[in-house]
Protein backbone atom coordinates (compact mmCIF):
# COMPACT_ATOMS: atom_id res chain seq x y z
CA UNK A 1 0.00 0.00 0.00
CA UNK A 2 1.21 3.50 -0.83
CA UNK A 3 1.17 5.41 2.46
CA UNK A 4 1.97 8.79 0.98
CA UNK A 5 -0.97 11.19 1.53
CA UNK A 6 -0.27 13.02 -1.71
CA UNK A 7 -0.90 9.79 -3.60
CA UNK A 8 -4.36 8.86 -2.27
CA UNK A 9 -5.80 11.99 -0.64
CA UNK A 10 -5.75 13.23 2.93
CA UNK A 11 -8.12 11.29 5.24
CA UNK A 12 -10.00 13.03 8.03
CA UNK A 13 -8.23 12.92 11.39
CA UNK A 14 -11.54 12.68 13.29
CA UNK A 15 -12.44 9.51 11.41
CA UNK A 16 -9.16 7.77 10.69
CA UNK A 17 -6.82 9.43 13.21
CA UNK A 18 -3.78 11.51 12.47
CA UNK A 19 -1.44 10.34 9.74
CA UNK A 20 1.52 8.21 10.87
CA UNK A 21 4.52 10.01 9.39
CA UNK A 22 6.93 7.24 10.40
CA UNK A 23 6.22 5.54 7.06
CA UNK A 24 7.96 8.45 5.36
CA UNK A 25 11.13 8.10 7.47
CA UNK A 26 12.87 5.26 5.73
CA UNK A 27 16.51 4.41 6.47
CA UNK A 28 16.90 2.38 3.30
CA UNK A 29 18.64 5.16 1.35
CA UNK A 30 22.31 5.12 0.37
CA UNK A 31 24.97 5.74 3.02
CA UNK A 32 26.34 9.26 2.77
CA UNK A 33 29.71 10.57 3.99
CA UNK A 34 31.50 13.88 3.97
CA UNK A 35 32.99 14.46 0.53
CA UNK A 36 35.11 17.50 1.37
CA UNK A 37 35.81 19.77 4.36
CA UNK A 38 33.64 22.88 4.73
CA UNK A 39 34.88 24.84 7.77
CA UNK A 40 38.62 24.31 8.08
CA UNK A 41 41.64 25.26 10.15
CA UNK A 42 45.05 25.85 8.63
CA UNK A 43 48.60 25.00 9.71
CA UNK A 44 49.80 23.39 12.92
CA UNK A 45 53.56 23.60 13.58
CA UNK A 46 55.73 21.93 16.19
CA UNK A 47 59.41 21.51 17.05
CA UNK A 48 61.29 19.42 19.58
CA UNK A 49 63.78 20.80 22.08
CA UNK A 50 65.96 19.13 24.67
CA UNK A 51 63.24 18.82 27.35
CA UNK A 52 60.05 18.53 25.33
CA UNK A 53 58.05 19.89 22.40
CA UNK A 54 56.61 23.28 21.42
CA UNK A 55 53.45 23.24 19.28
CA UNK A 56 51.30 26.09 17.94
CA UNK A 57 48.23 26.77 15.77
CA UNK A 58 46.21 29.89 15.06
CA UNK A 59 42.61 30.33 16.26
CA UNK A 60 40.93 30.78 12.88
CA UNK A 61 38.35 28.51 11.25
CA UNK A 62 37.65 29.52 7.65
CA UNK A 63 34.41 28.95 5.74
CA UNK A 64 36.01 28.60 2.33
CA UNK A 65 37.86 31.89 1.89
CA UNK A 66 35.80 33.65 4.58
CA UNK A 67 37.54 34.11 7.96
CA UNK A 68 34.36 33.02 9.73
CA UNK A 69 35.30 31.91 13.25
CA UNK A 70 38.18 33.65 15.04
CA UNK A 71 38.16 31.86 18.40
CA UNK A 72 38.58 28.19 17.53
CA UNK A 73 41.22 26.47 19.67
CA UNK A 74 42.92 23.76 17.62
CA UNK A 75 45.36 22.54 20.28
CA UNK A 76 43.85 19.91 22.57
CA UNK A 77 45.73 18.88 25.76
CA UNK A 78 45.32 15.24 26.76
CA UNK A 79 45.64 14.16 30.40
CA UNK A 80 48.29 16.85 31.02
CA UNK A 81 50.83 14.65 29.23
CA UNK A 82 50.31 15.34 25.52
CA UNK A 83 48.90 17.89 23.07
CA UNK A 84 47.06 17.09 19.85
CA UNK A 85 47.17 19.80 17.16
CA UNK A 86 44.51 19.50 14.48
CA UNK A 87 44.21 21.05 11.01
CA UNK A 88 41.49 20.37 8.47
CA UNK A 89 37.75 20.00 9.00
CA UNK A 90 36.54 21.60 12.24
CA UNK A 91 33.50 19.35 12.69
CA UNK A 92 35.74 16.26 12.49
CA UNK A 93 38.08 17.97 14.95
CA UNK A 94 35.15 18.37 17.36
CA UNK A 95 34.37 14.68 16.97
CA UNK A 96 37.96 13.82 17.83
CA UNK A 97 37.85 16.20 20.79
CA UNK A 98 34.79 14.41 22.25
CA UNK A 99 36.42 11.06 21.56
CA UNK A 100 39.61 12.08 23.38
CA UNK A 101 37.58 13.40 26.33
CA UNK A 102 35.87 10.02 26.67
CA UNK A 103 39.23 8.26 26.36
CA UNK A 104 40.81 10.44 29.06
CA UNK A 105 37.89 9.77 31.43
CA UNK A 106 38.10 6.03 30.78
CA UNK A 107 41.84 6.04 31.45
CA UNK A 108 41.37 8.01 34.67
CA UNK A 109 38.71 5.67 36.01
CA UNK A 110 40.22 2.36 34.88
CA UNK A 111 43.79 3.02 36.02
CA UNK A 112 43.95 5.97 38.44
CA UNK A 113 47.27 4.82 39.93
CA UNK A 114 49.00 3.79 36.72
CA UNK A 115 50.71 6.02 34.18
CA UNK A 116 48.31 7.34 31.59
CA UNK A 117 48.80 7.04 27.84
CA UNK A 118 52.05 8.59 26.67
CA UNK A 119 52.17 10.73 23.53
CA UNK A 120 53.55 7.77 21.59
CA UNK A 121 50.63 5.57 22.69
CA UNK A 122 48.13 8.32 21.92
CA UNK A 123 49.59 8.84 18.44
CA UNK A 124 49.35 5.13 17.71
CA UNK A 125 45.74 5.09 18.89
CA UNK A 126 44.76 8.08 16.74
CA UNK A 127 46.49 6.69 13.66
CA UNK A 128 44.49 3.44 14.00
CA UNK A 129 41.28 5.46 14.44
CA UNK A 130 41.99 7.50 11.30
CA UNK A 131 42.88 4.38 9.31
CA UNK A 132 39.67 2.64 10.42
CA UNK A 133 37.53 5.58 9.29
CA UNK A 134 39.41 5.72 5.99
CA UNK A 135 38.80 1.98 5.48
CA UNK A 136 35.05 2.60 5.95
CA UNK A 137 35.21 5.23 3.16
CA UNK A 138 34.20 7.83 5.75
CA UNK A 139 37.53 9.50 6.62
CA UNK A 140 38.10 12.19 9.20
CA UNK A 141 39.33 15.11 7.11
CA UNK A 142 42.11 16.07 9.50
CA UNK A 143 45.89 16.15 9.75
CA UNK A 144 47.07 15.67 13.33
CA UNK A 145 50.30 16.42 15.18
CA UNK A 146 50.82 14.69 18.53
CA UNK A 147 53.40 16.26 20.85
CA UNK A 148 54.62 15.06 24.23
CA UNK A 149 56.91 12.42 25.70
CA UNK A 150 57.32 8.75 24.82
CA UNK A 151 57.44 5.78 27.21
CA UNK A 152 61.12 6.52 28.00
CA UNK A 153 60.41 10.16 28.79
CA UNK A 154 62.06 11.46 25.61
CA UNK A 155 60.46 14.23 23.52
CA UNK A 156 58.02 12.78 21.01
CA UNK A 157 56.53 14.40 17.90
CA UNK A 158 54.65 12.60 15.13
CA UNK A 159 51.92 13.17 12.55
CA UNK A 160 48.93 11.22 11.25
CA UNK A 161 46.75 12.15 8.29
CA UNK A 162 43.26 11.20 7.08
CA UNK A 163 44.63 8.05 5.41
CA UNK A 164 46.19 6.82 8.64
CA UNK A 165 49.71 7.46 7.34
CA UNK A 166 52.20 8.31 10.07
CA UNK A 167 55.66 9.86 10.22
CA UNK A 168 57.92 11.56 12.74
CA UNK A 169 60.63 14.23 12.64
CA UNK A 170 62.32 16.80 14.93
CA UNK A 171 60.04 19.46 13.40
CA UNK A 172 56.66 19.03 11.70
CA UNK A 173 54.02 21.21 10.10
CA UNK A 174 50.66 20.69 8.41
CA UNK A 175 48.90 22.67 5.68
CA UNK A 176 50.80 25.57 4.16
CA UNK A 177 53.16 25.35 7.12
CA UNK A 178 54.76 22.35 5.41
CA UNK A 179 55.95 24.72 2.66
CA UNK A 180 56.38 28.00 4.54
CA UNK A 181 57.35 27.11 8.12
CA UNK A 182 59.14 23.80 7.73
CA UNK A 183 62.20 25.28 5.94
CA UNK A 184 62.61 27.79 8.78
CA UNK A 185 62.44 25.10 11.47
CA UNK A 186 64.81 22.82 9.57
CA UNK A 187 67.35 25.62 9.40
CA UNK A 188 67.54 25.54 13.21
CA UNK A 189 66.71 21.86 13.81
CA UNK A 190 67.97 19.78 10.87
CA UNK A 191 68.23 16.55 12.88
CA UNK A 192 67.62 14.92 16.27
CA UNK A 193 71.03 15.92 17.61
CA UNK A 194 70.25 19.59 16.97
CA UNK A 195 66.91 19.22 18.77
CA UNK A 196 68.69 17.86 21.86
CA UNK A 197 70.80 21.04 22.02
CA UNK A 198 67.86 23.44 21.61
CA UNK A 199 66.59 25.26 24.70
CA UNK A 200 62.95 25.93 25.53
CA UNK A 201 63.25 29.66 24.87
CA UNK A 202 64.94 29.09 21.50
CA UNK A 203 62.23 26.65 20.43
CA UNK A 204 59.47 29.10 21.38
CA UNK A 205 61.20 31.89 19.42
CA UNK A 206 61.43 29.64 16.34
CA UNK A 207 57.74 28.76 16.52
CA UNK A 208 56.76 32.42 16.97
CA UNK A 209 58.84 33.40 13.94
CA UNK A 210 57.07 30.71 11.91
CA UNK A 211 53.63 31.91 13.06
CA UNK A 212 54.53 35.43 11.91
CA UNK A 213 55.58 34.16 8.47
CA UNK A 214 52.37 32.14 8.17
CA UNK A 215 50.25 35.18 9.06
CA UNK A 216 51.91 37.23 6.32
CA UNK A 217 51.94 34.51 3.65
CA UNK A 218 48.95 32.22 4.30
CA UNK A 219 45.62 33.85 3.41
CA UNK A 220 43.76 31.45 5.77
CA UNK A 221 45.69 32.39 8.91
CA UNK A 222 45.17 34.75 11.85
CA UNK A 223 47.42 36.83 14.10
CA UNK A 224 45.91 35.29 17.27
CA UNK A 225 47.19 31.81 18.04
CA UNK A 226 47.55 29.09 20.68
CA UNK A 227 50.93 27.77 21.77
CA UNK A 228 51.74 24.89 24.10
CA UNK A 229 54.94 23.58 25.67
CA UNK A 230 54.96 19.93 26.72
CA UNK A 231 57.59 18.72 29.20
CA UNK A 232 57.82 16.13 31.97
CA UNK A 233 56.19 18.72 34.25
CA UNK A 234 53.01 18.72 32.14
CA UNK A 235 51.37 20.94 29.54
CA UNK A 236 51.77 24.72 29.60
CA UNK A 237 49.27 26.11 27.08
CA UNK A 238 48.36 29.69 26.16
CA UNK A 239 45.34 30.15 23.91
CA UNK A 240 45.27 33.86 23.05
CA UNK A 241 48.77 34.88 22.04
CA UNK A 242 48.97 37.93 19.77
CA UNK A 243 51.47 38.68 17.04
CA UNK A 244 52.97 42.15 16.73
CA UNK A 245 50.38 44.91 16.48
CA UNK A 246 49.78 46.80 13.22
CA UNK A 247 51.37 43.95 11.33
CA UNK A 248 50.44 45.34 7.91
CA UNK A 249 51.33 48.98 8.65
CA UNK A 250 54.45 48.67 6.49
CA UNK A 251 52.22 48.14 3.42
CA UNK A 252 51.34 51.83 3.34
CA UNK A 253 54.93 52.54 2.29
CA UNK A 254 54.72 50.16 -0.67
CA UNK A 255 53.95 51.76 -4.02
CA UNK A 256 50.75 50.31 -5.46
CA UNK A 257 49.08 49.63 -2.11
CA UNK A 258 45.88 51.57 -1.43
CA UNK A 259 45.16 55.08 -2.69
CA UNK A 260 48.22 56.67 -4.24
CA UNK A 261 49.05 60.37 -4.35
CA UNK A 262 51.37 61.78 -6.99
Amino acid sequence: MDHRPQAWGRPRDDVYGSYDASFMQSNTGPKQSTQQPIVTGTSVIAVKFKDGVVIAADNLASYGSLARFTDVKRLRPFANTSVVGCSGDVSDMQYLDRHLTDLALTEAYDSPDKPRLSAANLHRYLSKLLYRRRSKFDPLWNHLLVAGLDDEGEPFLAAADLLGSTYSAPSLATGFGAMLAQPIMRRYVPDEDSAKKLSREEAIDIVKECMKVLFYRDARSLDVYSIAVVTKDGVDIKTDEQLEKQSWAFAERIRGYGTQTV
